[in-house]
């Protein structure tokens, strides 16, 4: 057996090192780059797939081409750049075979349940702002969904994964002046989007109607009709 695969490999471990033991025979050197780059890869399948069950299966077929193929990889970009290419390429023949298969139907996908569990508030928050924030996350996830596929993976990759223009415009193969442009149109089409459900949602503060004018209504004429409140409209001021 090689020695190599007699070491347990570690998180430590560069991607070069983890790559060449993977190469060598050591299967188990490539769990550590699984985790790795499990959270970057799998919100790129998301936001190119708009489907959480869809990402997670085309992650995994993504991963076993990129273990097949590992002897391929040659160091000229970054094993995350190479990976997310491989991931991007099984999303698009995904989003090919749909669209063959249902004729370009769009869907949009709910919240990410796990997403929303690792940006959970502190304990010491209320239960109601828990709740508002989870609500407010669950709003921009989905207009995140809304965005274009273009402007959305630019989005996901810079703001919610924080890589460099430089390195997205290598995993898109895009010139960065591209990737700059993408990411600024896609802040503004959010902001545009947001400020439409605020502009909508400020009709409806404080609602007033319905059951609740109802009930005040009743509530005051009930008290106006009584007794103490007759005998007392002429002498009392307000």
């Amino acid at each position: 057996m090689n020695t190599l695969a007699r070491i347990a490999p570690s998180d430590d471990d560069t991607d070069d090192t983890l790559v060449r033991r993977v190469i060598d025979g050591d299967t188990a050197a490539f769990e550590p780059l699984l985790r790795r780059y499990n959270r970057r890869l799998f919100r790129l399948a998301r936001a190119t797939l708009r489907d959480d069950a869809e990402a997670e299966d085309a992650l995994q077929d993504a991963y076993v081409t990129a273990y097949r193929h590992l002897r391929q990889f040659r160091g000229d970009a970054s094993l995350g750049t190479w990976l997310s290419r491989v991931v991007l390429n099984e999303c698009f023949g995904r989003l090919r075979r749909t669209a063959r298969r249902d004729n370009v139907a769009h869907i949009f996908a709910p919240a990410d349940q796990e997403s929303l569990d690792q940006m959970a508030p502190s304990t010491l928050e209320r239960p109601e702002q828990a709740a508002m924030r989870a609500q407010m996350r669950t709003l921009l996830e989905r207009k995140v969904d809304e965005l274009p596929e273009v402007f959305r993976v630019v989005f996901v990759l810079r703001s919610v994964e924080e890589l460099g223009i430089d390195e997205i415009a290598a995993c898109l193969d895009l010139p960065q002046a591209t990737v700059r442009t993408r990411y600024f149109r896609a802040r503004g089409l959010l902001r545009e989007a947001l400020a439409r459900d605020v502009d909508l949602a400020e009709r409806d503060l404080f609602e007033f109607g319905g059951t609740r004018c109802d009930r005040i209504v009743a509530g005051v004429m009930a008290r106006v009709r009584s007794p103490e409140t007759a005998a007392h409209v002429e002498d009392d001021e307000p």
